[in-house]
């Protein structure tokens, strides 16, 4: 019990613990006092989803998922995160959040981390060398469905330690079947996973007004939507999981068609010598207004801190756009659904990728259209 008294010691003093010893220590010697204050303050998974301040493991740091992490952390949630761009979470951890060496360390168990915040709030923070952290609140935010499936069921995934009761949301845009198969093999562990991609670009994420499309059973919508209210501004449930993945390919292919017409629209307009900033307000007070046109111009010099706007750096990449909309050619082949403006959009996203633009901003577009004039 004295390695556990001092633990807790140091944990009233707000100081943290760093080494694996004294982590092993409290580990060996805390086990029924531990057990007995869990019993008595109710610390069940059910509890810790409804904390206002429950820890959140956080896979996933990009232009996207940067944000929404820190919007958790700005709403009180201490986070254990996990990405492979070491830039990233170090970004982060200077903000206040634990870093992980893996997806399964951000859903492993430390014992004590649980027993100092029943006590005290106190979280103990460590580099991903020296101690395993754990949560059973999980959000990722992936580029693909590769990635999803290396992450939750790779060597070193969440569920080779995620804890019964977990709630896993994946805010990845992938497939709908693999979202469904990631929820059978959550099931399988004890866990609910849930699909909630997002849509509302980069600056939404920052400030917090993305809109979730939220997979899941209906049982578990009210703790998924109160996470998710703190990224947020709309939370919708689209039904089964699976259903949030459909509705956000949808939404894609509709904004891949938009962002092309309006790329397509503001060239012609210039070089028939309009103003673009003139052109663009005309569009957007009249039927041709569109979010591509009023919130996320393609042109250069149109809005200010938009992607345009910085040489097409940040934002929704070209390459993922490409991938989204394969997505929603392979839904459109499977239900026979006729999708002609969204394979055509696909094409031209397919012919940018390939021709340098993977990498820029999907409104990059005007750019890419810009240039063909020249040829």
């Amino acid at each position: 019990m004295c390695g556990t008294i001092a633990a807790l010691d140091l944990c009233f003093r707000g100081q943290r613990l760093w080494t694996m010893s004294s982590l092993n220590i409290v580990a060996r010697n805390s086990k029924v006092f531990a057990a007995q204050i869990c019993r008595n303050q109710q610390f069940g998974a059910s509890n810790r989803h409804a904390s206002s301040s429950a820890k959140v493991g956080f896979v996933g740091l990009g232009n996207m998922g940067g944000h929404m992490a820190r919007n958790l952390m700005k709403n009180g949630h201490p986070l254990i995160v996990f990405d492979t761009v070491p830039d990233s979470m170090q970004a982060i951890k200077k903000e206040g959040a634990t870093l992980a060496s893996s997806p399964q360390e951000v859903a492993s168990t430390v014992l004590l981390e649980q027993l100092a915040s029943v006590l005290t709030g106190a979280t103990l923070a460590s580099s991903p060398q020296e101690v395993a952290s754990q949560t059973n609140l999980i959000i990722t935010m992936l580029p693909a469905s590769q990635h999803v499936l290396d992450v939750y069921t790779g060597s070193s995934g969440i569920l080779g330690s995620v804890q019964k009761g977990s709630l896993l949301i994946d805010s990845s845009t992938i497939d709908p079947s693999v979202s469904q198969q990631m929820a059978e093999e959550s099931t399988k562990v004890g866990a609910t996973f849930v699909d909630a991609p997002v849509s509302g670009g980069v600056n939404a994420a920052r400030d917090a007004g993305l809109t979730f499309m939220v997979g899941s059973p209906d049982q578990s919508f009210g703790k998924v939507k109160e996470i998710l209210d703190k990224m947020g501004k709309n939370v919708v449930h689209c039904g089964s999981v699976g259903t949030g993945q459909a509705a956000k390919i949808c939404n894609n292919m509709l904004l891949a068609i938009s962002m092309i017409g309006t790329a397509e629209t503001m060239n012609l307009g210039m070089k028939l010598g309009l103003d673009p900033k003139l052109l663009a307000k005309i569009l957007n007070m009249s039927s041709g207004r569109c979010w591509s046109s009023e919130v996320y111009n393609p042109v250069p010099g149109v809005l200010d801190g938009v992607p345009s706007s910085n040489d097409y750096q940040g934002g929704f990449g070209t390459a993922l756009m490409t991938k989204d909309l394969g997505l929603a050619q392979n839904a459109a082949t499977a239900t026979q659904s006729p999708t002609p403006l969204g394979s055509l959009s696909h094409q031209l996203y397919r012919l940018m990728t390939n021709s340098g633009y993977a990498g820029k901003d999907f409104s990059s577009a005007f750019q890419f259209l810009k240039q063909q004039d020249k040829k």
